[in-house]
């Protein structure tokens, strides 16, 4: 069985309708081989004996064991079912026209695909930020955050490795937003591929990338892999998911943290 789309003549995108028990056996599908290709692909290049070329071996960012790399994909697994419940409670909304979420591209205007495609990844870092460093309090964190702090020295499959009520916490935010913003099917689609993609990245590793990026005029506002990686050194920096605008702003971003990678370098 498989999700079905059709184009009416008026050429916008409709559904076949399905229970939501077999949505979310769909999407749970697609959201664990989304991670395992991204991931995977993303670990493999950058973690094979062929990467040791370019790593920085400076700058100290320990192989972790393959017993932390399993406990990393069991949290992924478990994410990947609270993110199934979460698109399918969408797709279930938008069925029943309780949404805003549209599927003629041309209702707004093609260029609001854009628009709103980058309004939403403000949005995003916004929410992030601040539930992130929520859940950094003492009496938050054991509930919430610890198990993606298990790995001190992260990788791509750490990139998803969150407890489940944090996982739930996140995939509230797309829920919420399409009851706000009208968003076109393809915004959401790229809205989560960017998720995605930008988590894997981030979860490198503090030497898989050139040190240069952070001294990079885009390197200042973009978070990368150097500048998360020190969250999971240090807990009180470095919260946000996409920018640095509020760790900039509210004096969570670290103000050495260029240099000291300057002087490793």
């Amino acid at each position: 069985m498989v999700i079905r789309i059709e184009i009416n003549e008026r050429k916008e995108l409709t559904l076949i309708d399905h229970s939501f028990e077999f949505y979310s056996i769909i999407f749970f599908g697609i959201i664990l081989f989304r991670y395992f290709l991204i991931a995977g692909i993303t670990y493999g290049l950058f973690y094979s004996p062929l990467s040791q070329s370019f790593i920085n071996n400076n700058l100290q960012h320990r192989h972790p064991s393959w017993r932390t790399i399993r406990r990393d994909i069991r949290l992924s697994v478990l994410s990947a079912g609270m993110f199934s419940l979460a698109a399918s409670f969408i797709l279930s909304g938008y069925s029943a026209g309780l949404t805003r979420s549209y599927g003629d591209p041309q209702q707004y205007g093609l260029w609001y695909l854009g628009i709103s495609y980058g309004g939403v990844l403000i949005l995003q870092d916004t929410y992030f930020y601040f539930t992130h460093r929520l859940f950094h309090h003492p009496l938050l964190f054991p509930w919430f955050h610890q198990g993606h702090h298990r790995s001190r020295y992260p990788t791509p499959w750490t990139s998803f490795a969150f407890d489940p009520l944090e996982a739930i916490v996140q995939s509230l935010f797309l829920v919420g937003i399409i009851f706000v913003i009208p968003l076109h099917f393809v915004t959401l689609f790229a809205v989560l591929i960017t998720m995605t993609v930008w988590a894997v990245v981030n979860h490198l590793g503090l030497d898989r990338l050139p040190v240069l990026f952070p001294h990079h005029w885009l390197g200042r506002w973009v978070i990368g892999p150097a500048h998360h990686s020190i969250h999971h050194r240090k807990y009180t920096l470095h919260y946000g998911l996409y920018f640095t605008f509020w760790d900039k702003l509210l004096g969570t971003d670290d103000p050495n943290y260029e240099q000291v990678l300057m002087d490793e370098r």
